[in-house]
């Protein structure tokens, strides 16, 4: 879970005011992807679900920024990164083929 993930990987970062900014940005990013997957799956709707997972893709689209930003600001460990970029690029991937996938069983119906 992404989410959880980086309430873990955030406390790596060094406590400054960049760190702070940093961590409360992806926090809210990646958990309120979560929040929306999560919501998508009791969607009204087949319109209602291709929205809540749409808003879930803009918000995991920004996780990766603010990891990226960490790094280059140097406010997290060399190659502590790695692992938690590479799961938030993943669920992009997945939420993005599923977006594309539900608008198109959707015109099918």
């Amino acid at each position: 879970m992404l989410a959880a993930d980086v309430m873990k990987w955030t406390g790596k970062l060094r406590r400054t005011a960049a760190g702070w900014y940093v961590a409360d940005q992806l926090m809210r990013s990646a958990a309120s992807a979560g929040a929306n997957c999560h919501e998508a799956r009791g969607a009204e709707s087949p319109a209602d679900f291709v929205h809540k997972l749409q808003l879930a893709l803009k918000e995991l689209r920004e996780s990766p920024y603010w990891i990226g930003l960490a790094e280059k600001g140097a406010i997290t460990p060399k190659g502590a990164t790695a692992n938690v970029l590479d799961e938030a690029d993943q669920l992009v991937r997945i939420v993005a083929k599923s977006v594309v996938t539900a608008k198109s069983n959707r015109k099918r119906s």
